[in-house]
């Protein structure tokens, strides 16, 4: 199961289905096509000033790998790692990127593939016009156990207290 985050504008009311029009749907794992094309994945999904940053740490990285003179097998094995962390972080920054444009997380579902996360997020949201939830309150915690032991006056200090009990 993949976990996936509904994003809409942030003035979309509960259970507007209009709102559904302007949804982003972020999956929430490793994303190949940016670990495979980068900064042209950002690009491809509208976010240029994370793109523009990928591209300028892959140039620094260039430049950096050619200074130090690391060798071709060390350079190829630097650049997969380098792309692992952008396949890795590329839905993250994709989901800070719309909140930051007004279009936060209203709501997080779990499904196999992306038209089952689809179909769960909007049907929740749609639920949603009927107001929210009832909201309910925990159950009382039991009572805290005793700091004294029933047979003992001092306080229980060890792990085993009532190996020693008194004569």
């Amino acid at each position: 199961m993949t976990t996936f985050t509904l994003h809409l504008p942030a003035d979309a009311r509960p259970g507007d289905p209009a709102a559904l029009e302007q949804a982003d749907l972020v999956k929430d794992a490793f994303s190949w096509g940016a670990f495979i094309f980068t900064f042209l994945w950002f690009f491809a999904h509208r976010l240029w000033l994370a793109g523009l940053g990928v591209l300028l740490v892959l140039v620094a990285f260039d430049l950096a790998l050619n200074l130090l003179n690391v060798t071709p097998a060390a350079g190829v094995a630097a650049h997969l790692l380098l792309s692992c962390l952008i396949g890795l972080e590329a839905n993250s920054l994709r989901r800070w990127t719309l909140g930051r444009r007004g279009r936060p997380v209203v709501d997080v579902v779990s499904a196999s593939d992306r038209d089952e996360a689809e179909t769960k997020a909007f049907a929740r949201w749609l639920d949603r016009s009927a107001g929210p939830a009832p909201v309910r309150s925990p159950a009382p915690s039991p009572a805290p156990a005793p700091v004294f032991s029933p047979l003992r006056s001092e306080p229980v200090i060890g792990l085993f207290p009532d190996a020693e009990r008194p004569r």
